[in-house]
């Protein structure tokens, strides 16, 4: 059974997220949506690495909480409700030096205020490079753009 609220959801429709966000500069790409997981693709590359030439782990961190909010947000009403990124954590397992790594968002929790999402993400050659989890709140909607009063 389908997680996501708009049971007709298509891959392409994923297409509209990232626009001229940090996920679009990075490279970010959408590559699979399953009945409850979201997978994306990034490259290790000059926008990703660290000095060193490995993957950076901040890069692995955007890729995981691009993917886990991403999937919050077609589990939600986006007529009610919006989510925003709590807290996340990643422990980095192994280095990423060219290529693209591949993460995959599964949900281990999908309540009404939060979402906890367990986000894995592999190398070319299917090793795994880092393990995140990401807790999303779902608050109701508003405008961001918009100072809140106190």
């Amino acid at each position: 059974m389908s997680i996501w609220f708009n049971k007709e959801l298509l891959l392409s429709d994923f297409n509209q997220f990232g626009k001229g966000t940090m996920g679009e500069h990075i490279g970010i790409e959408w590559e699979e949506l399953g009945d409850d997981f979201l997978k994306a693709k990034m490259p290790v590359d000059h926008r990703t690495i660290q000095p060193y030439g490995l993957l950076h782990g901040g890069a692995s961190c955007v890729l995981a909480e691009t993917i886990g909010s991403v999937a919050s947000a077609m589990v939600i009403d986006h007529a009610s409700f919006q989510c925003v990124g709590l807290e996340i954590n990643a422990n980095h397992i192994h280095s990423a030096t060219a290529g693209f790594v591949t993460g995959i968002a599964r949900p281990l929790h999908l309540g009404r205020s939060t979402h906890v999402w367990d986000i894995k993400i592999f190398n070319e050659n299917d090793k795994m490079v880092c393990v995140s989890r990401l807790t999303v709140a779902i608050i109701e909607k508003r405008d961001f753009s918009k100072p809140r009063s106190l």
